[in-house]
Formats: C-alpha cells, sequence, structure tokens
C-alpha cells in the first residue's frame, strides 16, 4: 500500500512550569494555545486552512471536555475543523502526533495541529466515596430527614481523594511509577550514585542548552495573568550538586529505596505543538521542514517494569525500519526516573534481555550517552505527562536540523506498562 510522507513543518512549547502548593496559573487549554498562537502566526497559511486539530491529554479541566476542539476554536480554525483528544498515559502528545501521521499517510488530512498539554497542578482533589453517598442522600432528603441526614456526617468523610496520586499509581499492580522504577533499580544494579549523578548530568546539560541558545527557537515565552512571564523551565536547577542530591531521602521506598524527587521527574504544567503536512501540503504552500516523520511503534510490558517500554517500542520500531542503534544521530529518551533511563541503557546492552525477552539474535547496544538526551531531559525541564510525548519529538526535530541532519529517535514509557517510539529524520522540503 502507499502512503504519503509525513513532514514535521515547525513547533513550539511553553516554558515547563514546576507544580507548587497551588494549582498554577494556566489551564491545559490556556497552555496549548500559548504554544500554538505563535506557531501559527508564523505560518503561510491560515489557522482555518487546517484539516484537523489532535490533542493529547491525560488530566483536563472538567471544563475542557474534548480540549482539541476547545483549542482549535480558541485558535481561531474555525467551527468547521474538527478535533479530538487522545490518552495514552505519558505518550498522550505522541500518540497525538502519531494519529496525526497516520491521517496524512492514509490521504486523510494535509495539515495537521498535533501536540500534548497538561496542567497538573490544577489535578482535581476530590470527595471520597463515603462523602459522595452521603451528598447523594443530602440532597434527597426533606424536611426531618434531612436533619438525620446532616448527622451522619463523620470526619471520615471530609478525607480529600487526590486523582493526580490515583493516576499516578497502576490499580492492577498497586505500585507508583516510582515503585516501578525502584524495581528497575534493583534489576539492574544500580546505585543511589549513578542516578543522581545522571539526574545533576541532565540539569547541567539544559542549563548549557539555554545558555548557548540552543531552545530560542522551540519555547515560547509565557506571560502569566499578573504581567510577569517566563522564558525557561522552572524546574531547572542551576545550583544542582551531588551533594544536595545526596540529602534527598527515598520518596517511594522510605526504608530501602533510592529513588528521590532529585532523581526523578517533575510534576509540571506545560504544552507542546507542531505542524506536521503532507508532501503536497509542502510544496502548495512553500513550508519550511525540520524533518520527515518515518514510522512509530508501540509495546506492551509488565506492569510492574513499565520503565522498559521504551527497550521493547524501539527494538520493534528499528527492526521495522531496518535501522540499528548506532545508526541514530540523536535518541530522546524521557526521563520519567532517572533509575527508568539507565535500566534502559543496561537493557539495549544486554545480550540475555535481547534474546530472553526481546527475542532478538544480538541486543540493539546502548546509546551513545553524548547522543542520548544531550540537553537534558524530564529530570531538569519536567515532566507534563499529556505534553512530553510532543516535546520529545520537536525537540529531536529542532536539534537533528541544528546539527546537520540524520536519524533520530524520541521514546518514552508510560504508566501501565507500555512504551512509544517514533523515528525520525531530518530533511529538506521536497
Amino acid at each position: 500500500m502507499n502512503r504519503n510522507r509525513v513532514f514535521i513543518v515547525d513547533g513550539a512549547r511553553t516554558p515547563f512550569l514546576k507544580a507548587g502548593a497551588e494549582p498554577g496559573p494556566f489551564s491545559a487549554s490556556d497552555l496549548a494555545v500559548a504554544a500554538g498562537r505563535p506557531l501559527l502566526a508564523r505560518m503561510p497559511f491560515s489557522p482555518a486552512e487546517i484539516d484537523e486539530v489532535i490533542i493529547g491529554c491525560v488530566i483536563p479541566a472538567a471544563d475542557e471536555a474534548n480540549i482539541a476542539r476547545l483549542v482549535a476554536l480558541r485558535l481561531g480554525c474555525g467551527e468547521h475543523v474538527p478535533a479530538f483528544t487522545v490518552q495514552r498515559n505519558c505518550a498522550s502528545g505522541l500518540q497525538a502526533l502519531a494519529s496525526a501521521a497516520e491521517r496524512i499517510a492514509l490521504g486523510e488530512a494535509e495539515l495537521v495541529l498535533a501536540g500534548g498539554t497538561d496542567a497538573m497542578s490544577r489535578a482535581p482533589i476530590t470527595w471520597n466515596a463515603a462523602m459522595t453517598a452521603w451528598l447523594a442522600t443530602l440532597m434527597r432528603a426533606r424536611g426531618f430527614a434531612r436533619a438525620k441526614a446532616f448527622a451522619r456526617l463523620r470526619a471520615a468523610h471530609l478525607k480529600p481523594v487526590y486523582s493526580l496520586l490515583l493516576g499516578l499509581t497502576d490499580p492492577l499492580i498497586n505500585l507508583s511509577m516510582g515503585q516501578t522504577a525502584e524495581v528497575l533499580a534493583h534489576r539492574f544494579g544500580i546505585t543511589r550514585e549513578a542516578q543522581d549523578a545522571y539526574a545533576l548530568e541532565s540539569h547541567r546539560r539544559l542549563a548549557a542548552a539555554y545558555d548557548a541558545g540552543a531552545l530560542a527557537d522551540e519555547i515560547e515565552i509565557l506571560y502569566r495573568p499578573d504581567g510577569t512571564f517566563h522564558a525557561e523551565d522552572t524546574g531547572l536547577r542551576r545550583d544542582a550538586s551531588l551533594e544536595r542530591l545526596a540529602q534527598l531521602k527515598p520518596a517511594f521506598d522510605r526504608r530501602h529505596g533510592q529513588v528521590t524527587a532529585g532523581n526523578s521527574s517533575q510534576v509540571t504544567d506545560g504544552a507542546a505543538m507542531l505542524v506536521m503536512a503532507s508532501e503536497d501540503a509542502v510544496r502548495r504552500y512553500e513550508l519550511p521542514v525540520l524533518g520527515e516523520w518515518l514510522g512509530h511503534a508501540w509495546a506492551g510490558v509488565d506492569p510492574h517494569e513499565m520503565g522498559l517500554g521504551p527497550v521493547h517500542a524501539v527494538a520493534r520500531l528499528l527492526t521495522r525500519h531496518g535501522v540499528r542503534m548506532h545508526d541514530l544521530a540523536h535518541m530522546e529518551l524521557n526521563e520519567a526516573f532517572a533509575a527508568q533511563v539507565l535500566a534502559c541503557q543496561a537493557a539495549f546492552d544486554s545480550e540475555t534481555y535481547a534474546r530472553e525477552v526481546l527475542e532478538l539474535d544480538a541486543p540493539l547496544g546502548a546509546m551513545d550517552p553524548e547522543r542520548l538526551n544531550p540537553q537534558g531531559g524530564a529530570i531538569a525541564c519536567g515532566h507534563p505527562i499529556g505534553a512530553s510525548g510532543a516535546r520529545l519529538v520537536l525537540h529531536l526535530a529542532k536539534t537533528l536540523a541544528r546539527r546537520g541532519g540524520g536519524l533520530g529517535v524520541a521514546t518514552l514509557c508510560i504508566g501501565g506498562g507500555q512504551g512509544g517510539a517514533a523515528l525520525v529524520r531530518a530533511g529538506e522540503a521536497p
């Protein structure tokens, strides 16, 4: 079956804002609009000429149902442009791009605005089941029965339910994502010192990228309602040190754990948006091209070891396209946890894992550390779960174009036990 070529035209993201004690100033749709508006402003076509809008989002607010449609209308795409929202946990942004690529490849669309967004700081806090039942009884009661219902209120009814904590815990295995990282650290013998060293390097690399101006054409300044603004990711710690990281206590296994807040990704608000186009659209509008989307792959893994999802997805992707690990000029592997990235590197390089788990004759080989997240990752910039997959592809394409071309892979683990990966080639317009 002949398929149309798919091109990445351009993209933009907001600075990622580390969540604090209070809800952040932006909703998920605010963030997507902040990334999408300047992106569309520099396109030679109008927003109304877009064929479809696809956005990944995991925690939309109650008033942001089908957030992609809301964003499309706010961006001026017009009532006639359809839009839909996708959710694949941490890979929701990657799924949005993959869905866009499939639509273009099949000839169903020529111009698609796709990406991801999440305002994790605004994850809802809800009542527990007992409180919900009490409220339902109260609403139905009349007269004296209503007074009796009030009398049944107990302190336990007021215990809140934090949806973010529930969402970051696998309900089938009853482990948080951080606990699955502990599983990987134990399996591959990854020390606390190695995790902290990796985390420190992530901050150093991101700081160096900002200082060199390498992110200037990727990040749009984000203006807050009070007139202040953000030009950098607020989770970046330029003063990070091994000594400070070593002082942090384990976050998920208090007695024996090694995974801390310092060597984990951050709860974050942010968005990333990209314009993807067919070959005909590139020629018609004389569009610039960052790169070509060559394909993507998904894989399922044991939820206890969800962090190894990228190993399986990358193995499928490279095998399908006849590409070897050393052919890659760049890999963006989402830094959910330092232990998780290091475990993927160990699994990539393991003959036993290749033979017994991946059913390959030889290991893929670990990615060259200098070409793996060379400008830092989610440990330093943050991980707004709906947006991260789109950020990875955007940064990969921008970096490949800036550094002279080649092949690159964007990949990430997915809560629940999955992995996703995309293959991108830098290139000029056809």
